[in-house]
Protein backbone atom coordinates (compact mmCIF):
# COMPACT_ATOMS: atom_id res chain seq x y z
CA UNK A 1 0.00 0.00 0.00
CA UNK A 2 1.72 3.37 -0.96
CA UNK A 3 2.58 5.84 1.75
CA UNK A 4 -0.15 8.22 1.33
CA UNK A 5 -3.43 5.45 1.78
CA UNK A 6 -1.51 3.84 5.00
CA UNK A 7 -1.54 7.11 6.28
CA UNK A 8 -5.30 7.29 6.00
CA UNK A 9 -5.76 4.09 7.20
CA UNK A 10 -4.03 4.40 10.31
CA UNK A 11 -6.26 7.26 11.03
CA UNK A 12 -9.18 5.90 10.50
CA UNK A 13 -8.43 3.24 12.32
CA UNK A 14 -7.06 5.19 15.50
CA UNK A 15 -10.38 7.51 15.06
CA UNK A 16 -13.06 4.23 14.75
CA UNK A 17 -11.04 2.37 17.72
CA UNK A 18 -11.28 5.78 20.31
CA UNK A 19 -15.13 5.91 19.42
CA UNK A 20 -16.06 6.91 15.84
CA UNK A 21 -17.53 3.66 15.10
CA UNK A 22 -19.64 2.41 12.28
CA UNK A 23 -23.01 2.11 12.20
CA UNK A 24 -24.26 -1.61 13.59
CA UNK A 25 -26.37 -2.99 11.39
CA UNK A 26 -29.51 -3.37 14.13
CA UNK A 27 -28.76 0.69 14.62
CA UNK A 28 -28.79 1.50 10.75
CA UNK A 29 -31.22 4.90 9.82
CA UNK A 30 -34.26 4.67 8.19
CA UNK A 31 -34.85 6.05 4.92
CA UNK A 32 -34.71 10.15 4.73
CA UNK A 33 -36.92 12.23 2.96
CA UNK A 34 -36.38 12.61 -1.07
CA UNK A 35 -32.86 13.71 -1.96
CA UNK A 36 -32.15 17.10 -3.78
CA UNK A 37 -28.52 17.00 -4.57
CA UNK A 38 -26.36 13.74 -5.00
CA UNK A 39 -22.59 14.63 -4.08
CA UNK A 40 -19.73 12.29 -5.26
CA UNK A 41 -22.47 8.92 -4.86
CA UNK A 42 -23.94 10.76 -1.85
CA UNK A 43 -27.11 11.92 -1.40
CA UNK A 44 -27.63 14.58 0.43
CA UNK A 45 -31.33 14.90 2.45
CA UNK A 46 -33.77 17.24 1.12
CA UNK A 47 -33.22 19.08 4.75
CA UNK A 48 -30.55 20.67 3.65
CA UNK A 49 -31.79 22.80 0.58
CA UNK A 50 -32.36 26.28 2.52
CA UNK A 51 -35.57 28.11 1.61
CA UNK A 52 -36.02 30.92 -0.52
CA UNK A 53 -36.73 33.35 1.67
CA UNK A 54 -34.36 33.45 5.53
CA UNK A 55 -36.25 34.56 8.89
CA UNK A 56 -34.74 37.81 10.63
CA UNK A 57 -32.70 37.33 14.19
CA UNK A 58 -29.60 35.41 13.78
CA UNK A 59 -29.64 32.17 15.82
CA UNK A 60 -33.50 31.45 14.53
CA UNK A 61 -35.00 28.00 13.81
CA UNK A 62 -35.44 27.18 10.47
CA UNK A 63 -36.57 23.94 10.49
CA UNK A 64 -35.77 20.68 12.72
CA UNK A 65 -36.01 17.24 12.33
CA UNK A 66 -35.22 13.91 14.47
CA UNK A 67 -31.50 12.95 13.82
CA UNK A 68 -30.69 8.68 14.27
CA UNK A 69 -27.23 8.50 16.33
CA UNK A 70 -25.87 5.77 14.72
CA UNK A 71 -24.55 4.86 18.00
CA UNK A 72 -27.41 4.63 20.06
CA UNK A 73 -28.05 2.02 23.11
CA UNK A 74 -31.30 1.95 25.08
CA UNK A 75 -31.19 3.41 28.78
CA UNK A 76 -33.23 3.89 31.63
CA UNK A 77 -33.64 7.88 30.54
CA UNK A 78 -33.61 7.61 27.34
CA UNK A 79 -31.71 6.38 24.63
CA UNK A 80 -27.42 6.72 25.43
CA UNK A 81 -25.84 8.74 24.95
CA UNK A 82 -28.68 11.11 23.69
CA UNK A 83 -31.91 12.54 21.15
CA UNK A 84 -30.61 14.00 18.74
CA UNK A 85 -32.37 16.61 16.39
CA UNK A 86 -31.34 17.87 12.80
CA UNK A 87 -31.56 21.88 12.62
CA UNK A 88 -31.01 24.89 10.08
CA UNK A 89 -30.79 28.44 11.36
CA UNK A 90 -30.26 31.60 10.17
CA UNK A 91 -26.74 33.44 10.59
CA UNK A 92 -24.67 36.22 8.75
CA UNK A 93 -21.92 35.55 6.80
CA UNK A 94 -18.80 37.83 6.69
CA UNK A 95 -20.58 40.06 3.77
CA UNK A 96 -23.71 40.86 6.31
CA UNK A 97 -25.27 38.19 4.22
CA UNK A 98 -28.49 36.36 5.71
CA UNK A 99 -27.43 32.62 5.62
CA UNK A 100 -28.69 29.29 6.56
CA UNK A 101 -26.58 26.76 8.32
CA UNK A 102 -27.28 23.74 9.45
CA UNK A 103 -26.25 21.04 12.76
CA UNK A 104 -27.43 18.92 15.27
CA UNK A 105 -28.61 19.31 18.13
CA UNK A 106 -27.91 16.35 21.06
CA UNK A 107 -30.05 16.58 24.23
CA UNK A 108 -28.52 14.05 26.95
CA UNK A 109 -29.78 10.76 28.44
CA UNK A 110 -26.76 11.30 30.90
CA UNK A 111 -27.72 13.88 34.08
CA UNK A 112 -25.32 16.80 34.90
CA UNK A 113 -24.14 16.28 38.32
CA UNK A 114 -21.99 19.69 37.81
CA UNK A 115 -22.99 23.30 39.61
CA UNK A 116 -26.04 24.80 38.10
CA UNK A 117 -28.85 23.76 34.95
CA UNK A 118 -27.69 21.49 32.40
CA UNK A 119 -24.98 23.37 30.23
CA UNK A 120 -24.78 23.75 26.66
CA UNK A 121 -21.53 23.16 24.26
CA UNK A 122 -20.64 24.10 20.87
CA UNK A 123 -18.68 21.77 19.20
CA UNK A 124 -17.08 23.59 16.02
CA UNK A 125 -15.84 20.69 13.79
CA UNK A 126 -11.97 19.79 12.33
CA UNK A 127 -11.25 20.00 8.92
CA UNK A 128 -14.45 17.89 7.16
CA UNK A 129 -13.85 18.76 3.49
CA UNK A 130 -16.13 20.84 1.33
CA UNK A 131 -18.63 18.64 -0.47
CA UNK A 132 -21.83 18.89 1.46
CA UNK A 133 -21.78 15.30 2.26
CA UNK A 134 -18.96 16.05 4.32
CA UNK A 135 -20.72 18.17 7.08
CA UNK A 136 -20.69 16.78 10.56
CA UNK A 137 -24.57 16.59 11.70
CA UNK A 138 -24.38 13.80 8.86
CA UNK A 139 -21.44 12.38 10.37
CA UNK A 140 -23.33 11.52 13.60
CA UNK A 141 -25.76 9.96 11.60
CA UNK A 142 -23.41 8.05 9.10
CA UNK A 143 -19.87 7.85 10.79
CA UNK A 144 -17.77 6.01 8.07
CA UNK A 145 -18.31 6.32 4.67
CA UNK A 146 -15.99 4.32 1.97
CA UNK A 147 -16.41 3.98 -1.64
CA UNK A 148 -18.96 5.77 -4.15
CA UNK A 149 -16.92 8.79 -4.35
CA UNK A 150 -16.44 9.61 -0.95
CA UNK A 151 -14.34 8.83 1.97
CA UNK A 152 -15.20 10.20 5.03
CA UNK A 153 -14.99 9.71 8.87
CA UNK A 154 -17.09 11.44 11.84
CA UNK A 155 -13.73 11.66 14.32
CA UNK A 156 -15.75 14.83 15.64
CA UNK A 157 -18.25 12.25 17.21
CA UNK A 158 -15.96 11.04 20.26
CA UNK A 159 -15.98 14.55 22.02
CA UNK A 160 -19.85 14.98 21.56
CA UNK A 161 -20.46 11.40 23.19
CA UNK A 162 -17.45 12.20 25.78
CA UNK A 163 -19.70 15.21 26.97
CA UNK A 164 -22.92 14.02 26.44
CA UNK A 165 -21.75 11.07 28.88
CA UNK A 166 -20.94 13.89 31.26
CA UNK A 167 -24.54 15.27 31.22
CA UNK A 168 -23.44 18.40 28.79
CA UNK A 169 -25.97 19.06 26.18
CA UNK A 170 -23.84 19.63 22.63
CA UNK A 171 -24.41 21.38 19.37
CA UNK A 172 -22.64 20.87 16.33
CA UNK A 173 -22.59 23.25 13.27
CA UNK A 174 -21.57 22.62 10.13
CA UNK A 175 -20.67 25.53 9.17
CA UNK A 176 -21.80 27.98 6.43
CA UNK A 177 -22.11 26.25 2.98
CA UNK A 178 -21.12 22.61 4.27
CA UNK A 179 -24.17 20.61 3.93
CA UNK A 180 -26.71 23.39 2.90
CA UNK A 181 -27.08 23.27 -0.91
CA UNK A 182 -27.18 26.47 -1.93
CA UNK A 183 -23.42 27.66 -1.30
CA UNK A 184 -19.83 26.60 -1.39
CA UNK A 185 -18.36 26.04 2.75
CA UNK A 186 -16.04 29.01 3.30
CA UNK A 187 -12.94 26.85 4.82
CA UNK A 188 -11.21 28.80 7.81
CA UNK A 189 -12.92 32.02 7.42
CA UNK A 190 -12.74 33.78 10.61
CA UNK A 191 -16.45 35.27 10.60
CA UNK A 192 -18.27 32.59 8.99
CA UNK A 193 -16.99 29.91 11.43
CA UNK A 194 -17.63 32.20 14.41
CA UNK A 195 -21.25 33.35 13.48
CA UNK A 196 -21.93 29.77 12.75
CA UNK A 197 -20.73 28.83 16.30
CA UNK A 198 -22.24 31.61 18.13
CA UNK A 199 -25.61 31.24 15.96
CA UNK A 200 -25.43 27.47 16.63
CA UNK A 201 -25.89 28.02 20.69
CA UNK A 202 -28.96 30.28 20.20
CA UNK A 203 -30.88 27.89 17.73
CA UNK A 204 -30.16 25.00 20.36
CA UNK A 205 -32.12 27.30 23.51
CA UNK A 206 -34.80 27.88 20.77
CA UNK A 207 -35.59 24.11 20.80
CA UNK A 208 -38.82 23.12 22.72
CA UNK A 209 -37.12 19.75 23.02
CA UNK A 210 -33.70 21.15 24.55
CA UNK A 211 -33.53 21.26 28.16
CA UNK A 212 -30.91 24.13 28.28
CA UNK A 213 -32.45 27.65 28.49
CA UNK A 214 -30.65 31.31 28.39
CA UNK A 215 -29.58 30.41 31.87
CA UNK A 216 -27.36 27.48 30.94
CA UNK A 217 -23.78 28.22 31.09
CA UNK A 218 -22.35 27.86 27.25
CA UNK A 219 -18.68 26.81 26.60
CA UNK A 220 -17.10 26.12 23.15
CA UNK A 221 -14.80 23.05 21.71
CA UNK A 222 -13.01 23.18 18.90
CA UNK A 223 -9.91 21.43 17.42
CA UNK A 224 -7.98 22.53 14.17
CA UNK A 225 -10.23 24.75 12.16
CA UNK A 226 -12.76 23.55 14.14
CA UNK A 227 -10.09 25.61 16.97
CA UNK A 228 -10.03 28.20 14.82
CA UNK A 229 -14.06 28.79 14.85
CA UNK A 230 -13.86 28.48 18.28
CA UNK A 231 -10.90 31.06 18.97
CA UNK A 232 -12.96 33.33 16.76
CA UNK A 233 -16.03 32.98 17.91
CA UNK A 234 -14.37 33.53 21.66
CA UNK A 235 -13.11 37.34 20.11
CA UNK A 236 -16.22 38.24 18.38
CA UNK A 237 -18.67 37.18 20.97
CA UNK A 238 -18.81 40.26 22.82
CA UNK A 239 -19.95 42.49 19.67
CA UNK A 240 -22.06 39.61 17.79
CA UNK A 241 -23.87 38.06 20.44
CA UNK A 242 -23.93 39.58 23.51
CA UNK A 243 -26.68 37.22 24.92
CA UNK A 244 -24.63 34.02 24.79
CA UNK A 245 -22.12 34.78 27.30
CA UNK A 246 -19.34 32.02 27.78
CA UNK A 247 -18.29 30.49 30.32
CA UNK A 248 -15.06 29.04 28.71
CA UNK A 249 -13.41 27.87 25.41
CA UNK A 250 -11.46 25.34 24.01
CA UNK A 251 -9.13 26.44 20.88
CA UNK A 252 -7.03 23.36 19.73
CA UNK A 253 -4.41 23.46 17.36
CA UNK A 254 -6.04 26.68 15.90
CA UNK A 255 -5.09 28.12 12.52
CA UNK A 256 -5.07 31.62 13.64
CA UNK A 257 -2.20 33.14 10.94
CA UNK A 258 -3.34 31.61 7.45
CA UNK A 259 -0.07 33.12 5.59
CA UNK A 260 1.62 30.56 7.97
CA UNK A 261 -0.42 27.54 7.61
CA UNK A 262 -0.56 27.98 3.91
CA UNK A 263 3.16 27.70 4.04
CA UNK A 264 3.04 24.43 5.90
CA UNK A 265 0.43 22.49 4.11
CA UNK A 266 1.55 23.17 0.45
CA UNK A 267 3.00 20.11 -0.62
CA UNK A 268 2.17 17.79 2.85
CA UNK A 269 -0.74 15.31 3.84
CA UNK A 270 -3.36 17.87 3.23
CA UNK A 271 -2.44 20.25 0.62
CA UNK A 272 -5.82 19.83 -0.63
CA UNK A 273 -6.89 22.25 1.99
CA UNK A 274 -5.22 25.20 -0.11
CA UNK A 275 -8.17 24.43 -2.45
CA UNK A 276 -10.87 24.48 -0.24
CA UNK A 277 -9.38 28.22 1.45
CA UNK A 278 -8.73 29.63 -1.97
CA UNK A 279 -12.73 28.84 -2.66
CA UNK A 280 -14.52 29.74 -0.36
CA UNK A 281 -12.39 32.85 -0.48
CA UNK A 282 -13.12 33.26 -3.90
CA UNK A 283 -16.93 33.06 -3.21
CA UNK A 284 -16.58 35.22 -0.40
CA UNK A 285 -14.24 38.05 -1.76
CA UNK A 286 -14.84 38.93 -5.66
CA UNK A 287 -12.06 41.33 -5.68
CA UNK A 288 -9.84 38.20 -5.38
CA UNK A 289 -11.06 36.66 -8.55
CA UNK A 290 -8.93 38.41 -10.89
CA UNK A 291 -5.73 37.35 -9.08
CA UNK A 292 -6.90 33.89 -9.44
CA UNK A 293 -7.69 34.32 -13.21
CA UNK A 294 -4.39 35.88 -13.50
CA UNK A 295 -2.41 32.71 -11.63
CA UNK A 296 -4.40 29.39 -12.03
CA UNK A 297 -3.58 27.54 -14.86
CA UNK A 298 -5.74 24.59 -15.99
CA UNK A 299 -4.35 21.85 -13.42
CA UNK A 300 -5.58 24.51 -10.89
CA UNK A 301 -8.81 25.21 -11.55
CA UNK A 302 -9.64 21.71 -12.09
CA UNK A 303 -7.99 20.89 -8.63
CA UNK A 304 -10.25 23.25 -7.17
CA UNK A 305 -13.26 22.13 -8.32
CA UNK A 306 -12.20 18.49 -7.99
CA UNK A 307 -12.04 19.48 -4.30
CA UNK A 308 -14.56 21.49 -4.26
CA UNK A 309 -16.86 18.15 -3.47
CA UNK A 310 -14.17 16.23 -1.66
CA UNK A 311 -13.89 15.24 1.93
CA UNK A 312 -10.87 14.95 3.64
CA UNK A 313 -10.49 11.23 3.11
CA UNK A 314 -10.88 12.05 -0.45
CA UNK A 315 -8.31 14.58 -0.40
CA UNK A 316 -5.73 12.76 1.24
CA UNK A 317 -5.73 10.20 -1.32
CA UNK A 318 -6.34 12.52 -4.20
CA UNK A 319 -4.28 15.74 -3.12
CA UNK A 320 -1.47 14.20 -0.44
CA UNK A 321 1.50 15.68 -1.32
CA UNK A 322 0.51 18.44 -4.16
CA UNK A 323 2.94 21.30 -4.61
CA UNK A 324 0.72 24.56 -5.55
CA UNK A 325 3.54 25.48 -8.06
CA UNK A 326 1.98 22.68 -10.21
CA UNK A 327 -1.67 25.02 -10.05
CA UNK A 328 0.17 28.31 -10.70
CA UNK A 329 0.84 30.04 -14.69
CA UNK A 330 4.20 30.85 -13.36
CA UNK A 331 5.15 28.73 -11.30
CA UNK A 332 5.25 30.32 -7.92
CA UNK A 333 3.78 28.63 -4.91
CA UNK A 334 0.72 29.94 -3.26
CA UNK A 335 2.88 31.63 -0.10
CA UNK A 336 4.83 33.30 -3.05
CA UNK A 337 1.66 34.51 -4.63
CA UNK A 338 0.31 35.92 -1.58
CA UNK A 339 3.65 37.60 -0.91
CA UNK A 340 3.43 39.26 -4.29
CA UNK A 341 -0.47 40.35 -4.47
CA UNK A 342 -0.96 42.79 -1.44
CA UNK A 343 -4.47 42.85 -2.45
CA UNK A 344 -4.27 38.60 -0.75
CA UNK A 345 -1.93 39.61 1.74
CA UNK A 346 -4.15 42.13 3.20
CA UNK A 347 -7.09 39.65 3.14
CA UNK A 348 -5.25 36.94 4.58
CA UNK A 349 -4.20 39.68 7.20
CA UNK A 350 -8.11 40.41 8.25
CA UNK A 351 -8.19 36.51 8.57
CA UNK A 352 -6.28 36.60 11.48
CA UNK A 353 -7.13 35.76 14.79
CA UNK A 354 -5.76 37.54 17.51
CA UNK A 355 -6.04 40.80 17.70
CA UNK A 356 -9.37 41.38 19.36
CA UNK A 357 -9.40 39.89 23.63
CA UNK A 358 -12.30 37.01 24.38
CA UNK A 359 -13.94 38.24 27.47
CA UNK A 360 -14.20 34.99 28.68
CA UNK A 361 -11.29 32.27 29.45
CA UNK A 362 -9.69 30.14 26.87
CA UNK A 363 -7.53 27.20 26.63
CA UNK A 364 -5.16 26.91 23.51
CA UNK A 365 -3.64 23.91 23.44
CA UNK A 366 -1.26 22.87 20.87
CA UNK A 367 1.10 19.93 19.66
CA UNK A 368 4.85 20.91 19.58
CA UNK A 369 5.69 19.11 16.88
CA UNK A 370 2.45 19.91 15.19
CA UNK A 371 3.92 21.40 11.41
CA UNK A 372 0.75 21.31 9.64
CA UNK A 373 -1.05 23.89 12.03
CA UNK A 374 2.52 24.93 12.84
CA UNK A 375 2.67 25.25 16.63
CA UNK A 376 4.62 28.32 16.96
CA UNK A 377 1.61 30.53 15.50
CA UNK A 378 -0.71 29.05 17.20
CA UNK A 379 1.31 29.37 20.82
CA UNK A 380 1.38 32.91 18.71
CA UNK A 381 -1.91 33.63 19.72
CA UNK A 382 -2.11 32.85 23.57
CA UNK A 383 0.60 35.59 23.54
CA UNK A 384 -1.30 38.21 21.74
CA UNK A 385 -4.26 36.96 24.10
CA UNK A 386 -2.06 37.31 26.88
CA UNK A 387 -0.61 40.53 25.45
CA UNK A 388 -4.91 41.88 25.59
CA UNK A 389 -5.21 40.96 29.34
CA UNK A 390 -7.43 37.89 28.44
CA UNK A 391 -7.55 34.71 30.68
CA UNK A 392 -5.64 31.88 28.85
CA UNK A 393 -4.65 29.00 30.00
CA UNK A 394 -1.90 27.18 27.23
CA UNK A 395 -1.00 24.16 27.05
CA UNK A 396 1.89 22.39 24.86
CA UNK A 397 0.94 19.01 23.96
CA UNK A 398 4.35 17.11 24.20
CA UNK A 399 4.69 13.74 21.90
CA UNK A 400 6.95 12.15 20.03
CA UNK A 401 6.87 12.68 16.67
CA UNK A 402 6.21 10.13 14.07
CA UNK A 403 7.43 11.72 11.30
CA UNK A 404 4.05 12.44 9.43
CA UNK A 405 2.29 15.85 8.91
CA UNK A 406 -1.20 14.27 9.65
CA UNK A 407 -0.56 12.07 12.64
CA UNK A 408 1.32 14.60 14.45
CA UNK A 409 -1.06 17.06 13.98
CA UNK A 410 -4.06 14.36 14.77
CA UNK A 411 -2.26 12.68 17.87
CA UNK A 412 -2.45 15.61 20.22
CA UNK A 413 -6.23 16.21 19.84
CA UNK A 414 -6.77 12.56 20.99
CA UNK A 415 -3.92 12.87 23.73
CA UNK A 416 -5.71 16.30 25.02
CA UNK A 417 -9.09 15.68 24.70
CA UNK A 418 -9.63 14.25 28.02
CA UNK A 419 -8.23 17.02 29.65
CA UNK A 420 -9.58 19.80 27.70
CA UNK A 421 -13.03 18.50 28.45
CA UNK A 422 -12.38 18.32 32.06
CA UNK A 423 -10.87 22.12 32.15
CA UNK A 424 -14.21 22.88 30.11
CA UNK A 425 -16.88 20.61 32.05
CA UNK A 426 -14.80 22.87 35.23
CA UNK A 427 -15.87 26.20 33.81
CA UNK A 428 -19.34 24.60 33.33
CA UNK A 429 -19.59 23.84 36.84
CA UNK A 430 -18.62 27.69 37.92
CA UNK A 431 -15.16 27.11 38.89
CA UNK A 432 -12.63 30.08 37.73
CA UNK A 433 -10.12 29.70 35.13
CA UNK A 434 -5.89 29.79 36.25
CA UNK A 435 -4.80 31.87 33.52
CA UNK A 436 -0.80 31.16 32.99
CA UNK A 437 -0.37 34.02 31.28
CA UNK A 438 2.26 35.00 34.27
CA UNK A 439 4.04 32.18 33.93
CA UNK A 440 4.05 31.53 30.29
CA UNK A 441 7.44 33.67 28.16
CA UNK A 442 5.77 36.34 26.18
CA UNK A 443 8.43 35.27 23.57
CA UNK A 444 9.48 32.17 22.24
Amino acid sequence: MPARPRMLAAAIAAALALGAQAVPAAAAAPAGPAATEVSRGVEIPAFYTPPAELPAGDGTLIRSEHLPLALSLPGLDGPLPGRATRLMYKSTDANGEPVAVTGAYVEPAAKWRGEGPRPLVAVAPGTMGQGDQCAASMALEHPLRLGEGTVSVGYENLSVYRMLLRGIAVVVTDYVGLGTTDRLHTYVNRVDGAHAVLDAVRAARSLDSASVTAGSRVGLFGYSQGGGATAAAAELQPSYAPDVPLAGTYAGAPPADLAEVTEAIDGGDLAGALGWSLNGFLQTEPALRPIADKYLNAEGREALADLSTMCVGDALFGYGGADSADWTTTGQSLGDIVRAEPVLRDFLAGQRIGRLRPDSPVRVATGVGDDLVPHGQARQLAVDWCRGGAAVTYTPVLLPGVGSGLLDHFAPLLADQGSAISWLADRLSGEPARSNCRTMPLQP
